[in-house]
């Protein structure tokens, strides 16, 4: 009995390794596949770029340097500063008059960071002024 079970264990064990096996197989011919389609340009390269991507803190820059408005007019509405609130009010007037084209690369460089397209944005914004 033991031995049965002692076969049918080694089996398994067995089995699982040449899975692992084939596994590890698989991933590199697709790794490999994957390379020559990006050195034929089938397909964009993308691996570097999102590897040197791990560690930049762009992204957190540019979201609190967009959020920190609206930090602020939450601090002076709730604790009715009013020097505040007159500054915020100045600071959307004068971004409002802007010209579009500033306002246009501004959504560019942002939408470029997280990966949006905001050409239709632009134009439609330039439209308008």
């Amino acid at each position: 009995m033991w031995l049965s079970l002692l076969g049918m264990a080694a089996k398994t064990a067995g089995s699982i390794y040449e899975n692992k096996q084939k596994t590890k197989k698989a991933m590199s011919d697709a790794a490999l596949m994957h390379a020559e389609k990006m050195a034929r340009g089938d397909i964009e390269y993308s691996g570097k770029a999102l590897e040197t991507q791990k560690g930049d803190w762009k992204d957190e820059f540019v979201l609190l340097v967009l959020s920190s408005p609206l930090f602020l007019l939450g601090y002076s509405v709730f604790a009715e500063d009013e020097d505040i609130s007159k500054k915020l009010d100045l600071y959307f007037e004068k971004l409002d008059g802007m010209p579009w084209w500033i306002t246009g690369l501004w959504i560019s460089v942002v939408a470029a960071i997280y990966g949006i397209k905001a050409t239709d944005i632009i134009k439609t914004n330039g439209s308008k002024k």
